[in-house]
């Protein structure tokens, strides 16, 4: 009986999705595994790697090959690749990241063994870049032996968990339909484990997560509208998952999105749209004064009005 499903989430990785795969294959294990690698209509040459892996290793590595794209950022097709795992637990990676230590999946069913209060398990990763920017590891040596939702909220979005350092129980047999509409898969996601139980933590680095993929930039997403908007139902969407308990907190994270869609590409040359959203900025945010003041002056008072007031303070008093 398979105690571990290994899930490669892939689309268009031709040039990764092979180290992935071996490295999900060179796993040492005391107990059998499975290898589901979920490729959302990949057109470069991914699926047909995929497909040779499983003459390679039947029965071990299983190519779940999608007749379409399935689209929001693999979190449709993470779904869809799940319905097919047969594992206790389930263990995440995306098809241009890849393991570094033998032992990991080991490691991992281990410690959720012996914890059965913890829902997910996750280890130290190494971050690598593609630009040939120096690689650093993710956590630090201050990192707790585990965590709970109370780590998982804050003002600014937390980032602590590369993907394929992650292992979960195979414990949610519906996931609510907020998460797939969410372009991002792992916030969600961990944010439901934690309503089920601890997040472990192992210090050993057996993870690689490969970045600025495919020469894009990151940041370029925190000047879309439609990404901004997206995170903005996303974290509305937890805010209820948990009841408002958070919600002070929650509206803050909130309003930074509505701060940076006011200077978003969508908005940056439409005065009455950004001061809609300024005033919702301000409203959830609660900004200080001088924060406060700022925005009124940049982004509510038209410029003529602005530029009448500063010429009136520099004219001479009489």
């Amino acid at each position: 009986m398979v105690k571990v499903s290994v899930l490669i989430i892939t689309y268009n990785q031709h040039k990764f999705i092979r180290e992935a795969i071996d490295s999900a294959v060179a796993q040492k294990t005391t107990f059998p595994i499975e290898i589901l690698v979920g490729d959302d209509f990949s057109s470069d040459g991914t699926r047909e790697i995929i497909q040779e892996y499983e003459q390679k290793y039947p029965g071990l590595v299983i190519g779940v090959l999608h007749p379409h794209n399935m689209g929001k950022n693999g979190g449709i097709n993470f779904l869809e690749t799940l319905k097919r795992a047969k594992g206790e637990y389930y263990a995440l990676m995306d098809g241009d990241d890849y393991w570094t230590d033998p032992l990991k999946l080991q490691k991992q069913a281990d410690l959720l063994d012996a914890h059965p209060d913890y829902s997910t398990v996750f280890n130290n990763a190494l971050i690598i870049y593609e630009d040939g920017s120096p690689s650093h590891v993710l956590n630090g040596p201050d990192m707790k032996p585990y965590y709970t939702v109370d780590d998982l909220i804050g003002e600014d979005e937390i980032w602590f968990m590369a993907t394929s350092s992650t292992m979960y129980r195979n414990n949610i047999k519906e996931y609510p339909k907020w998460f797939r509409e969410s372009s991002s898969g792992d916030i969600p996601r961990l944010i439901l484990k934690a309503k089920l139980g601890k997040i472990g933590y192992i210090p050993d680095v057996m993870s690689v997560y490969r970045k600025n993929r495919a020469g894009a930039s990151f940041a370029d997403n925190y000047y879309d509208e439609a990404f901004l908007r997206n995170r903005i139902q996303m974290y509305s969407d937890i805010n209820r998952e948990l009841d408002y308990r958070y919600d002070r907190v929650l509206r803050r994270n909130i309003a930074r999105y509505y701060r940076m869609m006011m200077d978003s590409k969508q908005y940056k040359h439409s005065y009455f749209r950004r001061a809609r959203l300024a005033m919702k900025y301000l409203y959830l945010g609660k900004p200080d004064w001088r924060k406060t003041k700022n925005v009124i002056r940049d982004y509510i008072v038209p410029k003529p009005l602005a530029k009448l007031y500063s010429t009136i303070r520099l004219l001479p008093h009489r």
